[in-house]
């Protein structure tokens, strides 16, 4: 008996280490395989929330009021009327000859989405057209800081605005003066939108957004062009013109005449009173009602205009007009749209 016992004994440590050790192979598979899952498994994705910081930035576009090289409407005259050598430029009344390489080639978009946009809550898309002798960076995000007005007016809303002729004495609308090309651009500005933001998910809310038009001095000329044949409009919400009331009046009231679901604001000072009395007779003739006063709320087919004193200066109406920063009090009028408020960050959000 106790010459066997030794033997079994040594057995028994045997098979307990070789069962140990196979315990810990199975082991080590396993921690290998569920640290393989977890590597290969994707990340949760963090939902779509209000915008932490605002976002700007001038995108180069492919479809753009400029380069353009069809027809002035109803002059049979080619837009770029002048030549030197391969140089091309186009003619002007007031600015003499304007060549394509410096005022017509710059195919740049101000884009600007303001902290707290949210994509999933009801949004504006406001596409503003600049007047002469303008530049986005300069004039439009510097001097009139449209960008600083849209976030302001505490709308969730997004601006883009077209780089239309470079600093230049003409209120050439280019290619949006041919059929549907706004339309086009729109659906650029959405996808241009989405990338700024940096989420793919928002593409729905970009692409789907309601349009206000906002158009300052020489912006009539587009403005008037895109409602005559911009094929745009299911999605505008309304047209505000800032002291842009230079002609096309026939365009203006035949849009209104057709008593569009959108609401049509023009507001002025001295350098285009007379012009808005024009359109306001040809309002009246045509049966189309309007106020003279800004309402409370932009409802669908309501039209305004909004006068201002004959003190303010043409070059400052963007900032300095009936009130002060007049897109912002005109934006704030547009029910809806009311961008959520954020929270500091570390704030503890209040408790009910």
């Amino acid at each position: 008996m106790t010459g066997r016992s030794p033997l079994r004994v040594r057995t028994g440590g045997t098979t307990i280490r070789r069962l140990a050790a196979s315990l810990a192979l199975v082991a080590s598979a396993l921690l290998l395989q569920n640290a393989t899952i977890a590597m290969s498994a994707p990340a949760p994705k963090r939902e779509l929330a209000p915008l932490p910081s605002s976002k700007t930035a001038l995108v180069p576009f492919e479809v753009t009021p400029f380069p353009y090289h069809g027809e002035v409407p109803d002059k049979n005259r080619p837009f770029l009327d002048v030549a030197d050598g391969e140089r091309r430029g186009h003619s002007t009344v007031r600015g003499g000859t304007y060549w394509e390489d410096q005022t017509y080639s710059d195919q740049r978009v101000l884009l600007h989405i303001p902290k707290g946009f949210d994509p999933r809550r009801p949004a504006l898309m406001v596409v503003f057209f600049h007047g002469n002798e303008a530049t986005l960076t300069r004039d439009v995000r510097n001097r009139q800081a449209v960008p600083r007005q849209v976030t302001e007016s505490g709308l969730n809303a997004v601006l883009v605005a077209p780089q239309f002729a470079v600093n230049a004495l003409d209120s050439s609308a280019g290619r949006f003066w041919e059929p549907g090309v706004f339309a086009q651009f729109l659906r650029e500005a959405g996808e241009r939108l989405t990338e700024l933001y940096g989420d793919a998910r928002a593409r729905g809310a970009f692409h789907a957004t309601p349009v206000v038009v906002a158009a300052y001095s020489g912006g009539y000329n587009p403005a008037a062009f895109i409602l005559h044949s911009g094929s745009a409009d299911d999605r505008l919400r309304g047209i505000v013109l800032f002291d842009a009331l230079y002609g096309e009046y026939d365009k203006f009231a035949g849009w209104l005449e057709k008593r569009p679901p959108a609401f049509f604001v023009s507001t002025f000072g001295k350098a285009s009173r007379e012009e808005n009395a024009t359109l306001q007779r040809l309002l009246t003739e045509r049966g189309v009602r309007f106020q003279n006063a800004l309402p409370a709320n932009l409802a669908r087919g309501s039209v305004a205009f909004v006068a201002a004193t004959d003190d303010v200066k043409h070059i400052d109406f963007m900032t300095e007009a009936w009130v002060n920063d007049p897109l912002k009090a005109v934006l704030r009028r547009i029910p809806g749209f009311t961008r959520p408020a954020v929270a500091p960050a570390g704030a503890t959000p209040k408790q009910n």
